[in-house]
């Protein structure tokens, strides 16, 4: 009994303090060094983690046309998974842009946004010089629309788009929910129409880092770069709906509008299109 307290005395540690990690010290380990910091958060090393019962998840890392599998603790964050990015591709998590089905929640875990194996992480992100150059004239852009549009009528009352409007809601349009905010889906958006009264559908490829806008006659596929605002507003009478403009060049006279958008999906549009940059 003696022997088996001791042994476990040995084996403790003192309160505050941390558990070396085998080879970072003591008797038989290397010196502390390089080789010795702490993993960051949901790194996996040396089977640790399957040996202590954390699931892992096998993911592809997309950045730039680079590409990186890694394993990932399933019960880890967004961010988390941002952290491990920097480290793989040395960009700022404030930086990132990263995208599965819609930009990626930092404060759900992967298991909660249903992150399988094999599953397809993608990463946009540049210099914080590359960034102001890109998003600046989105902003100011999307401040002059703004400033245009409170001089005028409401959007839906406006001649050309009543032609469209005055059609009624499509037949085959998705369905909506007042009140909530939700991710794209997996699936296009579909069953709208444009500026023409054509059905048309709005396809995220995210891989790509692209906006497919599909008719019957041919495809658009858009950089999201090349887009430089996107502008909503409710549909009177059926603000559950929302009709959308993206702004594909200087003026009011590129923009591409898409009718009976539904709501809980505008600001997922929005966000995926123009992204969320954070500076500080």
């Amino acid at each position: 009994m003696a022997a088996a307290a001791s042994a476990a005395a040995e084996g403790a540690v003192e309160p505050g303090m941390e558990a070396e990690a085998p080879g970072c010290g003591g008797e038989g380990g290397s010196p502390r060094g390089e080789g010795c910091r702490a993993a960051p958060p949901g790194a996996v090393s040396n089977g640790s983690d399957a040996e202590s019962g954390q699931e892992l998840v096998e993911l592809r890392v997309i950045w730039n046309k680079n590409k990186y599998d890694v394993k990932f603790r399933l019960d880890s964050t967004g961010a988390d998974l941002k952290q491990k990015i920097h480290s793989l591709t040395g960009l700022p998590p404030a930086m990132q842009k990263v995208m599965f089905k819609g930009l990626l929640p930092e404060e759900k875990t992967l298991r909660e946004i249903k992150v399988t194996n094999g599953a397809k992480i993608m990463v946009v992100g540049s210099t914080i010089n590359d960034v102001l150059a890109v998003n600046t004239p989105k902003d100011a852009a999307q401040q002059e629309g703004k400033a245009e549009e409170s001089k005028k009528e409401p959007l839906c009352r406006q001649k050309q788009h009543r032609k469209v409007l005055d059609k009624g809601k499509p037949d085959d349009v998705m369905p909506s929910i007042k009140g909530v905010q939700e991710r794209l889906p997996a699936v296009p958006l579909s069953g709208m129409y444009n500026k023409s009264g054509g059905k048309v559908r709005l396809t995220f490829k995210l891989e790509q880092d692209q906006l497919w806008i599909g008719t019957k006659e041919r495809t658009e596929k858009l950089p999201m770069a090349s887009i430089k605002n996107v502008v909503s507003e409710p549909i009177e009478g059926h603000e559950d709906y929302h009709m959308m403009a993206f702004q594909l060049g200087p003026t009011e006279a590129s923009y591409y509008w898409v009718y009976w958008v539904p709501n809980q999906y505008v600001d997922a549009i929005k966000d995926t299109v123009l992204g969320k940059w954070q500076y500080f």
